[in-house]
């Protein structure tokens, strides 16, 4: 299916076979990795593997496939990619208008949803952690942090430096600055802003190991998510080792 003419209506071949707006607009937003597509292109990701580093599980392609889909419904444009091969893709003002349900949708699903097992990834962690990390909290000069998270064998390393941060799934080879181990499940509901980082620090859910200074600013560079205002705190129970909230 070609692009419509600029300003003409959004068409789409598959339907719910119902006029109902609320019906003919869930045909495209409703489908799988389509809003986690909107949310990565609205964090400024406008590359495909950039795209794709944000969704993890979705194949290249499907999310070629999406793109493409997207595109014919006049949602996103490509554009050429002004430092190598490959295309950009950016909001259209339907797709701008499209993505301002990413926020009300993640602030309902903050305060209603449960978390559960299913939604822990420690890739998915690790990269969301380091994709939001408070640049203008992290040292000048570079300095090394290694996470160890409980019942994983294997780590991960922040390289935290103000200029050039990055996230390695192997030994950098610097030396480790600072060993972070920690519940996994904890430091998700830290990020999501449920439980504050001192209380899961005092709790032993996150323990430290190594210079001391870097580990007194872990609170300043670790980030939160911009839906944390939306949390209900928890609060965790040693002898269940589960959570619950504070409330209960």
């Amino acid at each position: 299916m070609l692009p419509d003419p600029p300003g003409s209506k959004i068409r789409v071949v598959t339907t719910y076979g119902q006029f109902c707006p609320v019906a003919r607009a869930s045909e495209i937003f409703a489908e799988r990795w389509t809003p986690l597509i909107l949310r990565e292109i609205l964090a400024g990701h406008h590359h495909f593997n950039e795209i794709l580093k944000g969704l993890h599980r979705a194949s290249p392609s499907v999310l070629g496939q999406r793109l493409r889909r997207l595109e014919s419904f006049g949602v996103i444009e490509t554009g050429p990619n002004p430092t190598g091969r490959g295309s950009t893709y950016h909001l259209t003002q339907a797709g701008q208008e499209m993505a301002a349900l990413i926020q009300p949708l993640g602030a309902w699903g903050q305060k209603w949803l449960e978390l559960g097992p299913q939604h822990i990834d420690p890739d998915v962690l690790m990269w969301t952690v380091f994709q939001h990390l408070h640049t203008t909290q992290l040292p000048q000069k570079r300095k090394v942090v290694r996470f160890e998270l409980d019942g994983l064998r294997r780590h991960y390393w922040l390289v935290l430096q103000r200029d050039d941060p990055d996230l390695c799934y192997t030994d950098p080879g610097y030396g480790d600055d600072l060993v972070v181990r920690a519940d996994m499940e904890a430091l998700v509901r830290v990020y999501l802003g449920q439980l504050p980082l001192a209380k899961a620090l005092q709790c032993g859910l996150v323990r430290t190991e190594g210079a001391r200074e870097l580990a007194r600013s872990i609170g300043d560079w670790f980030p939160r998510s911009a839906f944390a205002v939306h949390a209900d705190p928890v609060r965790f129970d040693a002898s269940t080792r589960s959570y619950a909230p504070v409330s209960a």
